[in-house]
């Protein structure tokens, strides 16, 4: 069950606070990479919504994420809509694809639902890589930012830019929290806990877990959208496995089942990752070293494993002896 603890609301604006302060403070490099977690911020809130509170363990919001960015790309490029019209188009397809994969593989579980949307999410790869419309392996250069300068922001400048997805990364994370605190998100963590009983009970299972996917895949879609507007280009490798992979591990690095450490995870994993890779080309074997110190530790993650040790803190504290008058002196 989710529950929206002083500890998470701490945090929340702990992380908050340095995005904005380190946006003020670095230079373009560090802008680039603070957007980067933004984004990547977003896909990882998504997936620990399904994998870590539902259950569903996926290897397609990579494919979602790619969708989203591709959708952006069609709706600005090939269309020629607005910026407005393009996100909410990213935010459409990747709910409708990931609503459509839930659905296929609701009556799937563990493994073969893995492999269900693992399936799903080459499939997607492999159709754009392979269509000529949408630029094939080479891609589709050309995107433009949304324009909000009516609103005197300026969203080609990188810091304005940085700072806006780190916003929207906020409103995804309240999104979510709420969502898990509502009748929805404790059926869906019901489902997870024990689904015979969910069905038992005459829940559409298959229902509640495609329109919990579907809720990922929009969130993802989103992320996708402002990808596609990041590096103003798209290309097949967004939707590859091994994207949905590395989100993975972000999500499993910060936490699984806490939110927040989706967010953590997804700074500590794109940080890492450029600071070694000024040292060695094989970053992966760092990553994969802290990945495994952290299943072998409890498999917490760093957020769960702040919040157990808070916790046992907590179960130490001594209560306050009865004063003479109170209800509990004997």
């Amino acid at each position: 069950m989710f529950h929206q603890t002083p500890l998470k609301t701490g945090a929340v604006l702990l992380l908050a606070t340095a995005a904005v302060v380190y946006a003020f403070t670095t230079g373009f490099f560090g802008l680039e990479l603070l957007t980067e977690v933004a984004i990547l911020a977003i896909v990882a809130i998504a997936l620990d919504l399904v994998a870590g509170y539902g259950g569903m363990v996926s290897l397609c919001h990579g494919a979602l994420y790619g969708v989203g960015a591709y959708a952006f790309a069609s709706a600005t490029v090939l269309l020629g809509w607005g910026g407005g019209a393009g996100m909410a188009m990213a935010v459409a397809g990747g709910g409708a694809f990931a609503w459509l994969i839930g659905a296929v593989s609701a009556r799937t579980h563990g493994i073969f639902f893995i492999m269900a949307t693992l399936a799903f999410g080459q499939m997607a790869y492999a159709y754009f890589f392979d269509s000529p419309l949408f630029g094939g392996s080479d891609g589709m250069p050309g995107i433009a930012r949304l324009d909000l300068s009516g609103a005197g922001l300026d969203l080609n400048d990188s810091r304005g830019y940085a700072l806006f997805c780190t916003v929207l990364a906020l409103l995804a994370y309240a999104l979510a929290a709420t969502l898990l605190r509502s009748g929805f998100g404790r059926t869906l963590v019901g489902i997870r806990a024990n689904e015979p009983r969910m069905r038992a009970l005459g829940l559409p299972v298959w229902r509640h877990k495609a329109a919990a996917f579907g809720t990922s895949g929009a969130l993802a879609g989103l992320a996708g959208a402002l990808a596609a507007q990041h590096t103003m280009y798209v290309s097949p490798g967004l939707l590859h496995w091994t994207v949905s992979g590395e989100l993975l591990i972000m999500v499993i690095l910060g936490g699984l089942g806490t939110l927040v450490g989706a967010v953590l995870g997804a700074g500590v994993l794109v940080f890492v990752k450029h600071e070694v890779a000024r040292f060695t080309d094989h970053w992966h074997m760092v990553v994969g070293l802290v990945l495994i110190a952290t299943v072998l530790s409890g498999g917490r993650g760093i957020f769960g494993q702040i919040e157990f040790l808070w916790g046992r803190r907590g179960a130490r504290r001594p209560e306050p002896a009865a004063t003479e008058g109170s209800p509990d002196h004997a």
